[in-house]
């Protein structure tokens, strides 16, 4: 597919959380669960902060497990339990009452149907969404940093997409809600880049000059590359 603000385009790639659906839901579904477990999640976001400014580690899990111990002043294989209880497991069943995004299926179905290959790449893991909404039978490619070894922004991750959609970095286009770890993360691998943004900052126009596009629906996403 060619669009003339961005060239040839040949596959489409989407971050799932604050992407897919909006950030906001998930905070206020799992606001007890937060304030019940505030200290491991306050200890949990350094060791995540931490872990972004890595590149590649051997063993993600066993890594993220080692800082978490140094937090929680705990051995690591307790740190790892506590880990898959409050957050993996933990969260999954607040993902089954979030609803994605309007239009984010519709705008997936419509590039898949333009011949567009479709991905997905998390930091965290994909199967904890379940079937993604509806959205996992379209993908061709569905990723977690985590289990590639680099979290977002780094470049290395992107990379491996790239390469598993079989497509030239310069021809997929990545959507994601954090400027921070999704912009400029793929525009740092080459890719073209769409920052998903709240209504409100798309209201006093605080959009991206990083970024290709900004956008706050996907149905303007979807008139943006389907209807020029």
């Amino acid at each position: 597919m060619y669009t003339k603000s961005l060239g040839e385009i040949k596959a489409i790639a989407l971050d799932i959380d604050g992407t897919l659906y909006r950030t906001w839901d998930l905070n206020f579904r799992m606001a007890f669960h937060f304030l019940h477990y505030n200290q491991f999640f306050l200890k949990y976001g350094l060791v995540r902060h931490d872990l972004h400014q890595n590149d590649i580690l051997d063993n993600f899990t066993d890594k993220q497990a080692e800082y978490m111990s140094r937090r929680l002043k705990c051995s690591k294989a307790e740190a790892k339990t506590r880990l898959n209880d409050i957050v993996y497991d933990g969260l999954k069943h607040y993902f089954l009452k979030i609803k994605p995004c309007k239009g984010v299926k519709d705008f997936i179905i419509e590039a898949k149907s333009q011949g567009l290959k479709i991905a997905l790449l998390s930091d965290f893991p994909p199967e904890q969404k379940g079937d993604l909404w509806g959205i996992k039978e379209y993908c061709d490619v569905i990723l977690g940093t985590e289990e590639i070894g680099a979290l977002k922004p780094s470049v290395f991750p992107f990379n491996v997409l790239a390469e598993r959609l079989n497509v030239p970095a310069s021809q997929v286009l990545y959507i994601g809600n954090s400027h921070k770890y999704d912009i400029v993360g793929s525009k740092n691998a080459g890719m073209k880049a769409a920052w998903f943004i709240t209504p409100i900052r798309a209201f006093l126009h605080m959009e991206s000059k990083l970024a290709d596009i900004s956008f706050y629906s996907y149905d303007k996403l979807k008139k943006i590359l389907f209807e020029n």
